[in-house]
């Protein structure tokens, strides 16, 4: 593939609205076709640890996925993190004194190992890294461009990052305003049944609760039917 058609490609990725996953799996596919490997595997640096998590890969690891993690440094992953610089082994990898060997992982006793880093805004936030079962001498080429999809996809990764975690903001925003409105309205729906019943406040939050329960529907469900029927009940004595 030539760099001037996967920079097409990639422009045509980047402009869509693919999700994390998604954009990962583009990357594998990006990968396989630029290298011609046979494995790939996609690490994201996690904000909230700063660990090398791995989050997609060619081979099917489903279990493996968020629960291999690296710190900054370790292995020549977090090497590639740490001194934002691609690392290429032409053969037996694992004699590499950065190595670090994961039992569940089939690609680490392939030969051949390069791995790039993800860059978005001159920072790293993940790492390429890419398996040749034989011995395989990665041209400059590849690198090149290999390394060009790291530095092309990490801009997308982090503009994917950015719309789903301005999605959680606006999903937790909306459902605390849920439960605001629900605990105003339970507050009405107890003030109603306190002077219906002359019951205290505790009290007439139990008979809610507990005639929530036997009748297995939401509180506020509950709430919303005495509250209905206390304003039919005020209209009917009006007319």
């Amino acid at each position: 593939m030539s760099q001037i058609s996967l920079l097409h490609r990639i422009s045509r990725i980047v402009s869509s609205e693919l999700s994390i996953d998604e954009m990962l799996g583009e990357i594998v596919g990006l990968t396989v076709q630029v290298t011609n490997c046979d494995a790939c595997l996609v690490y994201l640096i996690e904000r909230e640890t700063n660990e090398i998590v791995l989050r997609a890969s060619q081979v099917p690891h489903q279990s493996d996925l968020g629960n291999i993690r690296l710190k900054v440094g370790e292995g020549v992953t977090g090497w590639v993190v740490e001194h934002h610089s691609a690392v290429a082994l032409s053969s037996n990898a694992r004699a590499d004194s950065r190595f670090k060997l994961f039992q569940a992982l089939v690609e680490d006793t392939y030969e051949a190992f390069l791995s790039v880093p993800l860059v978005s805004g001159g920072d790293v936030i993940g790492v390429i890294n890419v398996h040749h079962r034989d011995p395989h001498e990665h041209t400059a080429d590849e690198i090149s461009l290999l390394t060009f999809v790291g530095e092309q996809m990490g801009g997308a990764i982090r503009k994917s990052f950015l719309a789903e975690e301005n999605a959680r903001l606006q999903e937790e925003t909306a459902e605390m305003r849920r439960q605001l409105e629900t605990r105003k309205i339970v507050e009405r729906a107890k003030g109603i049944l306190q002077h219906r019943h002359n019951l205290t406040e505790e009290d007439a939050y139990l008979r809610l609760r507990n005639e929530s329960r036997r009748i297995r529907r939401p509180m506020r469900e509950l709430a919303e039917a005495i509250i209905l029927s206390e304003d039919l009940s005020r209209k009917s004595e009006k007319s």
